[in-house]
């Protein structure tokens, strides 16, 4: 069936994917569901379970990769010539990449990424259509991360401790888009 529209908001048909006669689901799509059907509870529970594994296989593999590949970017180093006071050329390696900008890229990448990923698969699932679940995921995930982990971290300083954010400025200005995000 068709979407429809009424007053400008696109309703879908409800799915039939997973219902008996259909023609299967994304997961398994090799077998209909009547197939699937017949097969025992654990038979089925055993497959899911195995593809589930080998699903978080595959992104511990790829986490991997992409952990080598930062470390290998951000160890990159040059050597910057300065002069001392006395008029001496001193020589010294710099790190070329900042560490914090790097991590916080890898922690948004970690953390956003299957929200990414639902939003992909739900907009061209619904022909291009935004649906209620991938906005509403990416915001969350972005609440939780900005309010949630902070407070961890915070509150995992020992007793007694002080901290000071290295870079405030790229706190104030994460911290500022944050919050500009979630009044869009």
């Amino acid at each position: 069936a068709e979407p429809r529209r009424f007053k400008g908001v696109m309703v879908l048909p409800p799915s039939t994917l997973c219902r008996p006669g259909s023609d299967g689901g994304m997961f398994l799509p090799f077998f209909s569901n009547e197939v699937e059907d017949e097969w025992p509870s654990w038979v089925r529970a055993g497959l899911y379970l195995f593809a589930l594994i080998y699903c978080f296989l595959g992104v511990g593999i790829i986490s991997d990769i992409f952990m080598e590949a930062i470390e290998e970017i951000t160890s990159t180093e040059r050597t910057v010539i300065t002069t001392t006071e006395r008029g001496e050329s001193v020589r010294a390696k710099v790190k070329v990449w900042n560490d914090t900008v790097a991590n916080l890229t890898l922690m948004a990448l970690g953390s956003s990424a299957p929200e990414i990923m639902l939003n992909v698969v739900e907009v061209v699932g619904r022909g291009f259509y935004a649906g209620d679940l991938g906005p509403s995921t990416i915001v969350g995930s972005a609440s939780f991360n900005f309010l949630i982990i902070i407070a961890v971290v915070i509150s995992s300083v020992p007793e007694g401790e002080t901290r000071r954010i290295r870079s405030f400025a790229t706190f104030v200005v994460t911290g500022l888009w944050s919050i500009f995000a979630y009044l869009w």
